[in-house]
């Protein structure tokens, strides 16, 4: 069956997409604890490791010849965070900071609730189908219960992330140094399953609701 090449190149920019994350989070993870194992100090573990975001952002320069800006915003928030770590020399501090970035993502996503188009709604349309990403811009524009499961579930991920780094602080200074990378990782992982079943439950009965036009029943 051939495949119109629009769609081709959305699903390769995706699978791209989705090896990217993995380096930026699974690497950065291995990394630390395969220098831990060799003997390298919590510190200094956390530093390089920290570093491996570097190389999704080199990719994305060499393969695209761009820097999306939330790249950007990604490598300040590190950058900002090793510095500090690196001028008080805390090890929880250079932990903590991953806290930073998602307080600050989960902020921004609950304030697009305000915006013209809520977060889930940005972030999907570009990964749809051409019809499907039609009809759900003529559902936003028309129909009152689409926009409302739409704001709940930008509300939902947007907690989700507070949560987390609400619990990736707790974590930095109450728990064994050497176990808080992988529970911070393991405690995101959780978190985006519940909030993507969440999701899915809270758009499948809002979808079989009866819906009300102003005026009548239909």
């Amino acid at each position: 069956m051939n495949r119109d090449p629009a769609t081709g190149r959305r699903i390769a920019g995706s699978r791209t997409s989705l090896i990217l994350m993995l380096v930026e989070v699974i690497v950065p993870l291995a990394l630390f604890y395969i220098l831990r194992a060799v003997g390298v100090g919590q510190w200094a573990a956390l530093l390089i490791s920290g570093a491996a975001p570097l190389l999704a952002l080199a990719y994305r320069w060499i393969a695209y010849r761009r820097i999306e800006m939330s790249s950007m915003f990604t490598l300040s928030i590190l950058v900002a965070g090793t510095l500090i770590g690196l001028l008080t020399g805390d090890p929880r501090l250079l932990v903590a900071r991953e806290s930073y970035l998602t307080g600050i993502v989960g902020l921004w996503m609950i304030g697009t609730l305000w915006a013209a188009r809520p977060f889930i709604l940005v972030a999907t349309m570009p990964l749809l189908p051409p019809a499907t990403a039609a009809t759900w811009d003529a559902n936003w524009r028309q129909e009152p219960v689409f926009r409302k499961v739409m704001r709940a579930m930008t509300l939902a991920w947007g907690c989700a992330f507070l949560v987390d780094a609400v619990a990736r602080i707790v974590m930095a200074y109450t728990l064994p140094l050497d176990i808080v990378p992988l529970a911070g990782t393991a405690l995101l992982v959780l978190l985006l399953i519940a909030v993507v079943q969440f999701s899915k439950a809270y758009g499948r009965r809002a979808a079989s609701a009866p819906t009300r036009r102003v005026g009548g029943a239909r």
